[in-house]
């Protein structure tokens, strides 16, 4: 459906996309993912040509949209496009903001746009607020007001640019619950997002871009569980693992805590096993490790913290690991790290004398 060749943009300062090549077919779902910089945005925006290529092709159903004078407005009617920030027109009320495309662009009777209009504010939660404005809307709410707007065009395909990254955390999952039953209705559909999960479960596809082009290209499975290259797996880990190294008396415990809520937060951990993760992390380092090393028994003594999560489980585990053998010392801390970690944790294996696993569940799982 849409092919790019050799696609190439340059800014003054910087060239994010340097050679990228790729088929999108009809019905594919891509998620987009990678470092900042590395031309996500970019490439959405080319594809609907609010940003031209340097040099490549863009062809869509065969035609190269890239030459000069392609009448770009019938591109657009073909690739709908919603933005992180929503750019409704704040002037009209929401019945107006999907109304004004189809009317003004397409052509369509009045009425008819109205009653189409109706119909994906219903589709997509908000036939009661037909007659707001934007300034009166949450931003959960304005981004489905705006992918009403696109809806409304027809488009055959809709490319999101970070459609939850402007929002509340509270407001992000109801914009994923309509792009999700988008999914189902058969668009074809690219998207830009930092919400791996999210990308994981709504794409067919994933893009991992890096290095001026598409990195890797794979099924979220590949992707996500069993990248193929460096950089992809280097990437996944560090969004799903969380490590430290604790070995000196100064060690910086607020950054840690800080941390730790920014990954509960961005791996959207379940209430009751954050809590759990927060109190054996905090225990841990701020109530035995740091006091021990600071009493400075053991030269050398350094100890290894790695927190992973997997969505498909909702399960923490988390890896302590020392490097010298601090049960033999006769210090008590030993004896009560264990008993914090037991207390909080729904499971503990001791892998060897210096390294435990501990396994954080939800309810419902047997301690």
């Amino acid at each position: 459906m849409i092919e790019l060749i050799n696609i190439r943009k340059e800014y003054e300062t910087i060239t994010p996309i340097k050679c990228l090549s790729t088929t999108i077919n009809r019905g594919d779902i891509i998620s987009v993912i990678g470092p900042s910089g590395t031309g996500k945005s970019t490439l959405l925006r080319m594809i609907n040509m609010l940003e031209r290529p340097t040099s490549g092709q863009i062809l869509v159903d065969g035609k190269d949209i890239t030459v000069p004078g392609y009448p770009l407005h019938e591109v657009r009617k073909k690739i709908g496009m919603v933005f992180q920030n929503f750019n409704l027109f704040n002037h009209m009320t929401v019945m107006e903001n999907v109304v004004d495309g189809p009317v003004h662009i397409l052509h369509k009777d009045p009425q008819e746009a109205e009653n189409r209009a109706m119909e994906l504010l219903r589709k997509v939660g908000m036939a009661d607020f037909a007659d707001s404005h934007p300034a009166d809307l949450s931003g959960g709410q304005k981004q489905r007001a705006a992918i009403a707007r696109t809806l409304a065009m027809d488009p055959e395909v809709i490319l999101f640019d970070e459609p939850t990254s402007a929002l509340d955390p509270t407001m992000v999952g109801e914009v994923e619950t309509v792009i999700k039953s988008l999914a189902n209705d058969g668009y074809t559909m690219m998207l830009v997002t930092h919400d791996m999960e999210f990308a994981e479960t709504v794409a067919n596809r994933v893009f991992y871009l890096d290095e001026g082009g598409i990195y890797e290209d794979g099924t979220p499975e590949q992707v996500f569980r069993n990248p193929l290259r460096e950089k992809t797996k280097a990437f996944v880990m560090r969004l799903k693992t969380l490590s430290c190294i604790v070995d000196k008396p100064t060690f910086d415990y607020m950054s840690f805590h800080t941390d730790v809520q920014a990954f509960v937060f961005k791996n959207e951990i379940p209430g009751e096993v954050a809590g759990k993760l927060r109190a054996i992390s905090e225990e841990l380092v701020a109530g035995i490790i740091i006091p021990f090393l600071q009493e400075g028994t053991i030269d050398g003594l350094s100890y290894e913290i790695k927190i992973m999560y997997s969505h498909k489980k909702k399960s923490v585990r988390i890896f302590l690991s020392w490097n010298r053998d601090i049960a033999e010392t006769g210090n008590d801390k030993y004896t009560m790290m264990m008993n914090i970690i037991k207390y909080y944790a729904d499971e503990i294996t001791m892998t060897d004398d210096r390294t435990a696993e501990i396994k954080i569940n939800e309810s419902g799982e047997e301690k």
